[in-house]
């Protein structure tokens, strides 16, 4: 695939996360992007254990921030085509759907994955 210039709108996979952004700078492994919105909301606990809730630390992972920028290896960055949809409300729509898939499965990972992301909306989202 022919490399992606500076300002491309892309989606790139950071972690477990998936997000849309603009490319900023151009590495010899990576891209940097600068986060617009969250397309997917990053798993909870131990990446390197997934889906396992019987880990030392069960990290509660936090999505990026907007304009946070970060570098995805370029295999994980693709162009976006569509409007950009609004931070915040991807933020919450990706928690949401994270919080719903959760609910359908009923293992001890799911239920410590749905409290972290509990815990998290409330900070993503004071009232």
């Amino acid at each position: 695939m022919a490399e992606l210039p500076i300002g491309s709108i892309v989606t790139g996979i950071y972690k477990t996360g998936k997000y849309i952004g603009e490319i900023t700078d151009i590495r010899p492994q990576h891209y940097l992007v600068r986060v617009l919105a969250v397309f997917k909301h990053p798993m909870q606990g131990d990446l390197h254990n997934p889906k396992d809730a019987n880990v030392p630390i069960f990290h509660e992972r936090r999505a990026l921030a907007y304009r946070e920028q970060t570098n995805i290896p370029k295999g994980m960055v693709k162009p976006y085509v569509g409007e950009v949809p609004n931070y915040a409300e991807s933020l919450r729509s990706a928690i949401e759907h994270m919080i719903q898939e959760l609910e359908e499965n009923p293992s001890p990972w799911a239920e410590k994955s749905i409290n972290n992301l509990y815990s998290l909306k409330k900070e993503y989202f004071p009232v």
